[in-house]
């Protein structure tokens, strides 16, 4: 089996907080550039901060975080301060919300 997809997988599940040490949401999907770049360009988040997303999202619903925004990853992700790019939130072609 290719590694790379192993490695990939691994994401699935992990908790992510900013990198001031606020949670986040916790990775459910990722979204992968097959076409062009063969790479992930962003994490699909569920289990939401309420507090970060209570007036931008509906329950139940998930957002999709900027793959360029992580920073570090390990038994968690750490992403750049979404408190300060939440300012800039936007919708994507498929009706997702992308915190970009």
């Amino acid at each position: 089996m290719d590694e790379t997809i192993e490695e990939i997988t691994t994401l699935i599940g992990h908790k992510v907080y900013s990198n001031s040490g606020v949670f986040v949401g916790e990775v459910e999907d990722l979204r992968v550039d097959l076409k062009d770049r063969r790479e992930i360009t962003g994490l699909a988040l569920t289990q939401l901060n309420d507090e970060l997303f209570s007036d931008r999202v509906e329950p139940g619903t998930g957002v999709i975080v900027p793959y360029r925004w992580v920073r570090s990853v390990g038994d968690i992700v750490l992403v750049t301060d979404v408190v300060e790019r939440l300012k800039d939130d936007e919708d994507d072609e498929d009706g997702n919300t992308v915190v970009a």
